[in-house]
């Protein structure tokens, strides 16, 4: 038997082979069929050639991929994974295989070929590594190094920690795991939902992949075989959040130009030859840019180079032209964790599980997982080099010796307290592996509502997902409650928001003037001259800017900012006055949700879509992020829900933000949109007796 492909009512492929080669070429070409132009996106990405198609704009990121060497680095660990797990390697290119044998019918589709007049290309054997590594190289969150670098430089060292993310920050995933003492059942439930950009076509992908050795349905990452963050087997399931470890360096390099290339000078005083060439990355519309790509023995250039560096970071490096590099583990080790892929769709048990995670490299994670057996797990899982402690938090010299790498750290394990455990990205379980977290505000929620009931069910869980409550705004609402002498105006929107019931809701007028005054507040902080000297990004590379810009910082940082015993002599009393007489104003006039609304990241513009309003925000259980002071429209938020139930399968439930397909046009195209705004979600349905077996002609 050859792969067949079924479908259930809301498009979402099921696959069936005789066996695990024939389910993975199945695997690669529905994908193809359905997510051509999401792949080819992703492959062009991971190559550094995506300006050849989508033009200028896309120039910082391919730039910045080339000197950072991820197609060379996907080649050498599809070379590693060949010679060490020939079994894993011979089951990627079948999912190759697969998706160059669907990618024509997908691509004529597609109308987004036809816009840019791109042809579908080749998918090599490396190719699905590659996507994973231009998925997940900036997940880590280095270039917060580079921002700390400012901090220190502009402010000194204490103020690293107004700024960290352990206020309201970006970065998010939930995930909750309940054991079967707290379910109505007796057996587990995982749920939870992973927070990443939203994009159209979905970062994760429903399926179901059964063969005689496994049947297993979860969100798989298109480009990617296998089912790697969230599955259930049947008797055992799986889920992840990101643990917020730091596991990548920044080094300043001393370069220079010799008559046979480029030097950098080592830990040991010795100046050796780093590697050098130059490539040319075409440009839709424009000339072609010439791109000089430099590696040491710390790892690829990736900011400056011989000829020198950003003014930003000169100091301490005595007038020498010089550089940074990045050390990334699978660039050290050609290792990114496939591995482990065939063993978590082969598992049984949580202890098959927990021997597959063992094998995970990138990007670590915080895993729980649980069987009908009743067996639960909770621990990290990943590769993080033990090093010094200068090397977690900012960038350090290469020519100073001490920053070497000195094998890897144990990852954490943990356990549940009553019979739960709540993963948010929170201080805790991964806390010897990290720098900054997410604030806790989400895990203390989630673990406050599992509390509320002695027995859980599969049905109650979307409750949770949905969560609005702002706990991080108590310190702006303490402050504004301590005002006095306000206009009538401005009194008026200070009862609104003492007696608001603190929730985002998309229909919340409170919310939305609460929203207005914060972003107010953070304009006037990131505008005091206190903070002047962090007000305009260095000279860096443009894809790493985001990381350094200031009005987002202080966002997300600002239940610190207002906390803080002394804010380098601003007065926030009167910041927040100011920004409670700015909003009345022009006080809002509609509600959270009118200026609250979707914005997905697409390849290209599609003019015709039509934003919907969103409940939630960046420290909500529905974290659904805006920017305050920036922008209210939120790209970021739950990439997928899920509710895996061990006692039936076929209660579990899941949904994606908006469909299966990433055909424009298609009936699956945004079909789930709606229920995933309204927090319900799709059955998930595995007897193949329940679905439709697609004619070649209709898949």
């Amino acid at each position: 038997m050859t792969g067949e492909i079924y479908r259930d009512a809301w498009g979402i492929p099921h696959l069936r082979a005789a066996d695990v080669t024939e389910l993975a070429r199945a695997q690669g070409r529905v994908t193809a069929l359905d997510r051509a132009w999401q792949l080819e996106v992703e492959r062009h990405r991971a190559r550094g050639t995506s300006a050849s198609f989508l033009g200028a704009e896309a120039l910082p990121w391919d730039r910045f991929v080339r000197r950072a060497r991820l197609d060379d680095t996907a080649r050498r660990c599809f070379a590693e994974l060949e010679r060490r797990d020939p079994e894993t390697a011979g089951w990627v290119r079948a999912y190759v295989d697969g998706v160059n044998e669907g990618l024509g019918a997908g691509a004529g589709r597609t109308p987004e070929f036809a816009r840019v007049g791109l042809e579908p290309g080749r998918w090599e054997p490396w190719t699905p590594l590659g996507v994973w590594l231009g998925i997940h190289i900036l997940f880590a969150g280095f270039p917060a190094k580079l921002w700390r670098e400012q901090v220190v430089r502009h402010l000194g060292a204490d103020a690293v920690g107004l700024f960290a993310t352990d206020g309201p920050g970006t970065s998010g995933s939930n995930g909750w795991l309940v054991s079967g003492e707290r379910t109505v059942t007796g057996h587990a439930i995982i749920a939870g939902d992973p927070h990443r950009f939203i994009e159209e076509p979905g970062v994760y992908q429903q399926i179901q992949l059964s063969c005689p050795e496994f049947d297993v349905v979860g969100l798989a990452v298109p480009g990617i075989p296998g089912i790697a963050h969230f599955g259930h087997t049947g008797t055992v399931a799986w889920a992840i959040t990101n643990a917020m470890a730091d596991y990548q360096d920044l080094h300043r390099e001393r370069l220079r130009r010799t008559g046979a290339g480029v030097e950098a000078l080592g830990p040991d005083g010795v100046w050796r030859r780093a590697t050098r060439h130059t490539e040319v990355v075409e440009v839709a519309g424009e000339e072609p840019v010439e791109v000089e790509v430099i590696e040491t023995e710390r790892g690829p250039v990736i900011i400056g180079g011989p000829d020198g560096v950003p003014e930003a970071l000169q100091e301490g490096f005595f007038g020498e032209p010089s550089a940074v590099a990045l050390r990334y583990p699978p660039r050290v080790t050609a290792d990114l964790g496939f591995s482990a892929l065939l063993p978590l769709l082969r598992a049984r048990r949580v202890a098959d599980v927990d021997r597959a995670v063992e094998l995970w490299a990138e990007p670590v994670n915080v895993v729980q997982a649980a069987d009908t057996e009743g067996g639960l797990l909770h621990r990290v899982a990943g590769r993080v080099p033990v090093r010094s402690a200068a090397n977690r938090t900012r960038l350090v010299a290469a020519w100073e010796p001490g920053h070497d790498w000195q094998g890897w750290h144990e990852t954490p394990r943990g356990g549940l307290t009553d019979g739960i455990a709540a993963m948010a990205n929170q201080r805790g379980l991964a806390t010897p592996l990290g720098v900054e977290f997410a604030p806790p505000h989400r895990a203390d929620r989630i673990t406050a509502l599992l509390g509320e009931k002695a027995r859980w069910s599969a049905a109650d869980m979307p409750a949770i997902h949905m969560d609005t409550r702002l706990a991080s705004a108590e310190p702006l609402l303490d402050l504004l409650g301590s005002l006095d002498g306000l206009t009538p105006e401005a009194a008026r929107v200070r009862r609104t928001l003492l007696a608001w019931d603190r929730r985002m809701d998309a229909g919340s007028e409170a919310a939305a003037v609460y929203a207005a005054v914060r972003s107010a507040v953070v304009r006037r902080l990131a505008a005091h001259p206190a903070f002047a000297a962090l007000s305009a990004p260095p000279p860096y590379p443009e894809v790493l800017l985001p990381w350094l810009a200031l009005l987002p910082r202080v966002g997300f940082a600002l239940e610190h900012l207002l906390r803080a015993e002394e804010l380098y002599g601003v007065d926030r009393a009167g910041t927040v006055r100011a920004a409670v007489e700015e909003v009345a104003a022009e006080r809002p006039a509609g509600t959270w949700g009118d200026t609250h609304r979707l914005a997905p990241w697409r390849a290209l513009p599609d003019p015709s879509y039509d934003a919907p309003g969103l409940s939630g925000d960046h420290d909500c259980v529905l974290c659904t992020s805006a920017v305050p002071g920036l922008t209210d429209l939120s790209a970021r938020g739950p990439a997928a829900r899920y509710v895996w139930d061990l006692a039936d399968r076929e209660a579990s439930r899941w949904v994606v933000p908006l469909g299966a397909c990433g055909i424009p046009g298609s009936p699956h195209h945004r079909d789930q949109l709606p229920l995933w705004l309204a927090g319900d979600l799709v059955p998930v349905v595995t007897d193949f007796t329940k679905l439709e077996l697609m004619k070649e002609s209709d898949v």
